[in-house]
């Protein structure tokens, strides 16, 4: 009797053990949690943004509004400090908020902090925020951009680190968003139009949720940014979670728009950009 009660309780246990295993391996099976990808995404667009406002106002003065960014009298005012050390460019975007050629609200300030010659090979500027949201998501944190001179293509690139955190709307979740990126301005130099300016970006990053998962992120087809649109136009970027499987985010191929799609497993997911 006592045997069949130990066999018995051997079965048991080794049935409970392959059901905690098939339940697990149908949990990573059925992953459609598409979240990560879109926090990157958010995170990659809204750190883009800014070095595309700091860029466009070192060339205005004083005064001068953002023609990427303005529609109306006080939305993304321009103003220069040269008194100080380091030199500050300030945009504004006033406290409440303001509907962008872009599509996207924003209020608060973006600053811009440099030494030196705004273009110069060697020069450093960090961009942080004063009060800033987009689509009412609180931006933090910093951005410090250098430029490297040019490369053996004769491009101008930057190496660029970002420590930021973005506070969501509605919800309210902290999500973490760092990264170290090399730019490539691939066409647009020669010009005065910023319209048609091109980039490319590459590199590396990590970040968490507020529900504890953190992943790393590399980009493994470089993005490309058209400074006239919005989003990315095409590249793929790799995301680890740590305790999920690996999913792709990809831009597409068929230009300015917000579709993208996520890799997870095999299985595609149609995810729409903000």
């Amino acid at each position: 009797m006592k045997m069949n009660f130990r066999i018995s309780l051997f079965m048991l246990a080794i049935f409970s053990t392959a059901m905690m295993v098939s339940c697990k391996r149908n949990n990573i099976n059925n992953d459609q949690d598409t979240e990560l990808a879109r926090d990157n995404a958010l995170g990659e667009s809204t750190y883009q943004d800014v070095l595309n406002m700091a860029d466009e106002a070192a060339d205005l003065k004083t005064g001068d509004a953002l023609g990427q960014y303005k529609t109306a009298s006080n939305c993304a005012i321009i103003t220069h400090d040269t008194t100080t050390s380091p030199r500050t460019i300030t945009i504004d975007f006033g406290s409440a908020n303001c509907l962008c050629n872009d599509g996207r609200y924003r209020r608060g300030q973006v600053l811009v902090q440099y030494t030196g010659k705004y273009r110069d090979s060697g020069y450093v500027h960090t961009i942080s925020f004063n009060n800033y949201f987009v689509n009412d998501h609180q931006v933090l944190g910093t951005k410090s951009v250098t430029n490297m001179g040019t490369n053996g293509s004769g491009q101008s690139y930057f190496n660029i680190t970002v420590n930021g955190l973005i506070i969501k709307a509605v919800t309210g979740d902290s999500v973490i968003w760092t990264s170290n990126r090399t730019r490539t301005w691939l066409q647009g130099e020669s010009t005065q139009t910023r319209s048609d300016d091109v980039y490319s970006v590459s590199g590396s990053g990590s970040g968490s949720r507020p529900n504890g998962v953190s992943y790393t992120m590399n980009i493994i087809q470089p993005l490309i940014r058209e400074v006239g649109c919005k989003w990315f136009t095409s590249g793929k970027v790799e995301i680890q979670p740590s305790n999920k499987p690996l999913r792709t985010l990809d831009y597409g191929s068929s230009g300015c728009d917000n579709a993208a799609t996520v890799l997870i497993n095999g299985n595609t997911y149609n995810i729409i950009l903000n």
